[in-house]
């Protein structure tokens, strides 16, 4: 089936347009500008609907190729939020930094922990060897019921991965004046995690000759899921 059945515009234009919003930080005016500017009239609102359509299925597609993740789980939750109302974000990094997971919910208590760690589980396609979390009670009570024999550390200043991983989805909260929504905000998250999984080069820990392969081992990797 063509993906791209009954768009006016050629699928370059359309993935280019989403890939620079989940990449970087901006709105879709920004990018309807950055079109503009190569001679491509493209009204914002048809590039936010690309976004939606398209984000969510590339999202999807990249997490088909994912290499997998490693063994240790960084996990940890913040609160957002949307309409008035207080979220929970919940969210789990491996070691290397890659995003295991995001999962926006409206508690924290045990029973949001229990699924999102059965969530983890889903994405991992086994248990972790160990997970490192807060002292949140409802970390235990998860751990306790659905992996006992994992190791779970909750030393202080172990856990600063994961809390450090969230900067990048205030940066973007700000950036659209809050989420509007929760389905859009899980929506945005989702597709946001996999580009940066895909682009999540430690580029400061490599060699520029090995960052540049990399690199270009990660637009060839997209390439092939816009396609």
């Amino acid at each position: 089936m063509n993906t791209y059945k009954r768009h006016r515009f050629p699928p370059d234009i359309i993935s280019y347009a989403v890939w620079l919003y989940y990449r970087f930080n901006l709105s879709h005016r920004d990018i309807e500008d950055l079109l503009a500017k190569r001679g491509i009239t493209v009204s914002r609102e048809a590039i936010r609907l690309w976004c939606i359509k398209f984000g969510r299925l590339y999202a999807r597609r990249l997490k088909r190729k994912h290499r997998g993740y490693g063994d240790t789980f960084y996990i940890d939750e913040v609160f957002v939020k949307i309409n008035g109302k207080q979220h929970y974000l919940w969210r789990a990094v491996d070691q290397d930094g890659e995003v295991v997971d995001v999962y926006l919910q409206a508690k924290r208590d045990g029973a949001a922990a229990k699924r999102f760690f059965k969530r983890l589980l889903r994405s991992h396609g086994s248990e972790p060897r160990k997970i490192v979390t807060d002292k949140l009670r409802s970390y235990g009570v998860a751990h306790r019921e659905l992996i006992p024999e994992t190791i779970h550390s909750t030393k202080q200043y172990e856990n600063n991965r994961a809390e450090q991983s969230h900067e990048s989805t205030r940066v973007r909260e700000r950036g659209m004046r809050r989420f509007k929504s929760a389905k859009q905000a899980q929506r945005f998250l989702g597709a946001h995690a996999a580009v940066s999984n895909l682009f999540n080069l430690g580029r400061h820990l490599i060699r520029s000759e090995h960052y540049r392969y990399l690199r270009t081992s990660a637009f060839a990797e997209w390439s092939r899921v816009v396609a």
